[in-house]
């Protein structure tokens, strides 16, 4: 409930009470100023804590049973891809790996984490939930995040400039001629569908649902390369542009 996360802010401003009310439950993380009762190992010894409201119903009754709280990191391996199915999970911890399975995720990559500091406001990860319905939320801009360097703790996850990428190396490309030699798995979303390959959808969210199970398929089988023709760099892709980037980079 709002009421919970609410006892484990220090402070719960105007702007973290709209977006609550318009966003939660759903893929949208706050992160905030950390009570101090929340111990550093949770925040990377950062003084700040995201959190988020669940909108699925397993999730949720997992809170409730415990009656307290969850702190949970993602299932996923260090920088590696981002599960959306039971058996991502599986493949990457083990089949003895105990799992909690609410079938596979609808929105497919992750929350949208917003940092409230104050009146400043920042976009530390796009998501599920995009910047203009942020903004349209506040009545207002936000700002974007700061570049981290070193090995600072990161305020949100997903913030390592490698991250999300598959075993596979994996190639950002506009155009066929861009591709790598060698036998590759190419994924395409509608300027080059006539080759073969993966054909993507070329709506956001229905791209985004789906583009961590096709590059968990197509690491698992074994192709010297994954190129991924870049969607366009339009406001409704950032998402994905963030997602594709940085699994990308080397």
């Amino acid at each position: 409930s709002v009421e919970m996360a609410r006892e484990l802010a220090l402070t719960w401003s105007d702007a973290a009470a709209k977006l609550a009310a318009k966003f939660w439950p759903g893929p949208l993380t706050l992160v905030l100023p950390k009570q101090p009762q929340i111990p550093g190992i949770v925040t990377a010894g950062l003084d700040t804590v995201g959190l988020r409201i669940p909108a699925h119903p397993v999730a949720l009754e997992l809170i409730r049973a415990a009656g307290v709280p969850i702190a949970a990191p993602s299932a996923n391996r260090f920088m590696q891809l981002s599960p959306t199915t039971a058996q991502h999970v599986r493949a990457a911890f083990g089949e003895n790996f105990p799992v909690l399975d609410g079938g596979p995720c609808t929105v497919g990559i992750e929350s949208t984490v917003v940092r409230i500091a104050g009146h400043e406001i920042k976009l530390l990860r796009p998501g599920g939930i995009s910047r203009a319905q942020i903004e349209n939320a506040l009545g207002k801009p936000i700002l974007s995040a700061d570049q981290i360097e070193g090995d600072a703790a990161h305020p949100s996850p997903g913030m390592h400039a490698r991250h999300y990428s598959p075993r596979t190396p994996l190639f950002l490309v506009r155009d066929p001629k861009d591709l790598p030699p060698g036998l590759g798995a190419y994924v395409w979303h509608s300027k080059f569908s006539l080759l073969p390959g993966v054909h993507m959808s070329n709506h956001p969210a229905e791209y985004a649902a789906r583009i961590y199970d096709v590059l968990h398929q197509l690491d698992a089988e074994g192709w010297a390369w994954i190129a991924v023709e870049l969607p366009p760099d339009e406001a409704p892709w950032e998402a994905v542009l963030d997602r594709l980037h940085r699994a990308g980079s080397s």
